[in-house]
């Protein structure tokens, strides 16, 4: 009788522990999490092929995390932004250079504008204009609303400046916990330099990222990450202001998105798909445990670990793949730029630009 009231009373005190414990993971728990029932990941049609290990390292041990890279064509000149917060570049002569001191360690997407000045953005700060002569902050906020995940920029012919916000919620350090939440809180977002006013062109975006114009200029791409597709949203013509899925179903978040000389596209992807996180996706608690506790949500396969970038044409389709299928040489790549017959690779788990001859 005393072994089945020692049974009773120690099962009793399990029970109220855990409920005590889950009540006090929702109670704290920084995300109101949403249940996301992605598609059935497709069998890829290219294998493993570990192309990425053959990177030439440039800048290795001078560059910290260098998250996107920018070329200006016109004097050959590299630059990238690192997570100590300074803008480095690199002649064409191949030497390198401390250029612009930003701070803060959030700078993001880089592009060159026209007049030669570079469009930065930075995660706290907003969408940026720095040249020889300083630093401008072109746009902080939108409709009274902060820019408070700047993420990737492009300007067009006209001056216009497009660019995203990853999140109106959580900031560059707490990413993952947007990924977890599956909320759409991303936005695209349009700088008019003849008004010097700022507007809303998408919102409800999931983890708004890399932003890219076709050949034509006549729509604009932009990365959903944590839906694994980019949208396609039209600036001109009969379809001016609508939206379309250009490609779903990714292998990995896209990040970055740089146009490529034949008029495709290089797509960074992040490789957070899995079986794991499609899995998690699935049970809000799993979710709440993971924003509570970032050594448990490492499990679930956010970014680190491997690499891939893939071309995808104008019509939607992926023509060629690149990997590391094991982070051996590159991980968690999140831009990749071709110029000149070769593919630049900027990733935030290196200390050095990756440069692939694509011959």
């Amino acid at each position: 009788m005393s072994s089945w009231r020692f049974l009773w009373a120690s099962t009793s005190f399990v029970l109220v522990f855990l409920v005590s414990f889950l009540v006090q993971i929702l109670i704290y728990s920084p995300i109101s999490p949403d249940a996301l029932h992605l598609p059935v990941l497709s069998s890829s049609d290219f294998a493993p092929n570990n192309i990425l290990q053959l990177v030439v390292k440039i800048g290795e041990g001078y560059l910290e995390k260098p998250e996107d890279v920018c070329v200006d064509k016109r004097s050959g000149t590299l630059y990238t932004a690192t997570r100590d917060g300074w803008i480095k570049r690199m002649r064409a002569n191949g030497s390198w250079e401390d250029w612009k001191m930003i701070g803060g360690g959030t700078l993001l997407g880089l592009a060159m504008s026209m007049d030669g000045s570079l469009i930065v953005c930075d995660a706290a700060k907003g969408l940026l204009k720095v040249s020889d002569a300083g630093m401008t902050v072109l746009a902080s906020e939108v409709a009274g609303s902060k820019i408070s995940f700047a993420d990737d920029a492009i300007e067009a012919l006209d001056g216009s400046v497009y660019f995203s916000d990853a999140s109106t919620k959580f900031g560059l350090d707490e990413w993952v916990l947007d990924v977890l939440e599956a909320k759409p809180h991303g936005r695209l977002l349009k700088y008019d330099p003849s008004t010097n006013k700022t507007l809303l062109l998408l919102a409800d975006l999931a983890f708004a990222n890399g932003v890219a114009l076709s050949p034509t200029q006549d729509y604009l791409l932009i990365c959903e990450t944590w839906k694994f597709r980019c949208l396609k949203y039209w600036l001109k013509g009969e379809l001016e202001g609508k939206t379309e899925v250009f490609i779903d179903n990714l292998p990995g978040g896209p990040d970055n998105i740089n146009l490529a000389e034949d008029g495709s596209y290089w797509i960074a992807l992040v490789k957070s798909r899995s079986w794991t996180l499609d899995l998690v996706h699935r049970s809000k608690m799993v979710k709440h445990l993971g924003a509570m506790y970032p050594k448990l949500a490492q499990l679930f396969g956010f970014g680190r670990g491997s690499a891939m970038v893939v071309k995808v044409g104008a019509d939607g389709k992926i023509l060629k793949m690149l990997d590391d299928s094991q982070g051996k040489v590159m991980s968690f790549v999140t831009s990749a730029l071709e110029y000149e017959g070769h593919l630049y690779l900027g990733s935030l788990d290196s200390n050095f630009i990756g440069k692939l001859p694509l011959n």
